[in-house]
This record gives structure tokens, sequence and C-alpha cells, in this order.
């Protein structure tokens, strides 16, 4: 079971983004890094094309490392830890260490 998951809410714990959230866009499990909404911009360079006219720069999100994120607690908006647990239907879930509810 994976630790960080698409579209869960993270909050940058260290790096020039450190304290920026955002929302997963792409996780890459082989590399254990991911792709966060906002952060870690780096400038390219957009050739001209029929559907671009202008051209020019762009930012687009890099990939950054698991380990300089932690998820955000949905009750207390706060960042958290995170285990797991089997409910009786026999589902996995992740629990917050925090407020101990359901991620």
């Amino acid at each position: 079971m994976l630790n960080i998951k698409k579209n869960d809410q993270v909050i940058v714990i260290a790096g020039k983004d450190k304290g920026k959230t955002g929302k997963v866009l792409h996780v890459m499990p082989e590399q254990e890094r991911l792709i966060v909404e906002h952060i870690n911009l780096a400038k390219k360079a957009q050739r001209r094309t029929q559907e671009n006219q202008k051209g020019g720069f762009v930012d687009i999100e890099m990939p950054i490392h698991r380990s300089n994120v932690m998820l955000i607690d949905k009750k207390t908006n706060k960042p958290t830890r995170f285990g797991t647990s089997i409910l009786k239907d026999g589902t996995k879930v992740r629990i917050s260490k925090k407020s101990g509810d359901a991620i």
C-alpha cells in the first residue's frame, strides 16, 4: 500500500518550498517522488506552435522526494503521520495519528 496517493493534500516540510501546501498530481513509486501542484516550479522554454502562438517561458512542476512532504489531516488541517488499519469488511485504510480518523 502506497503511503501518499494521487489527490492527497500534503505540506512540504523541507526544501525551498517549506510550509507550502498542495494537491498531489502524480506519484512515481519507483523513484519515490511526487509531483505536487504549485510546488518545486521550474521555468521551461516553450516553442511557438500552431496551438501556442506566443511561446516563451512556462512554469512546470518538478518531482519532489516523498520524504520532504507530509499528509495533512483533514480534521485538524495540520501535518500528520499515519498508519494503516484493516476494517471489518477487509479493506485497508490510512489512519491519522493525530486525530485517529481515516484519511
